[in-house]
């Protein structure tokens, strides 16, 4: 499975799962199986918010699943509609995020758990 994980760094398994998906300056792709990493700059990086175009952001990586500390609704809904999985892990490592989806532990993002305008409902 090929995960996608917001970073502010390209350190591979050591960087930090960035704050909010639509902010982070890059995203760290990462094979589940192999835990082989490559980066993909932030194509949406200067958006209005709400408008994250989540598909542009990842560019062509085409991940089966997305592992975010924070993201809209609007993101999530744009991650599904293309077949791509959302997870919610604050606080953790590329590495955590991996072995969390590996363990089958996370739960699928849901409108709980999206952040709501200038901070509310759930964003990190």
């Amino acid at each position: 499975m090929r995960i996608c994980i917001p970073t502010g760094t390209k350190e591979g398994l050591k960087a930090k799962v960035y704050g909010h998906f639509g902010s982070a300056p890059h995203f760290t792709i990462c094979d589940s199986r192999t835990l082989k990493c490559e980066f993909v700059d932030n194509g949406n990086l200067v958006h209005e918010h709400g408008m994250c175009n989540p598909l542009k952001a990842v560019g062509n990586a085409r991940p089966d699943a997305v592992v975010v500390g924070g993201i809209g609704m609007g993101a999530i809904r744009g991650l599904n509609a293309a077949g791509i999985k959302v997870y919610i892990m604050a606080e953790a490592t590329v590495e955590n995020a991996v072995a969390a989806i590996n363990s089958g532990k996370l739960k699928e993002a849901d409108d709980s758990s999206a952040c709501g305008h200038h901070g509310q409902h759930g964003c990190h």
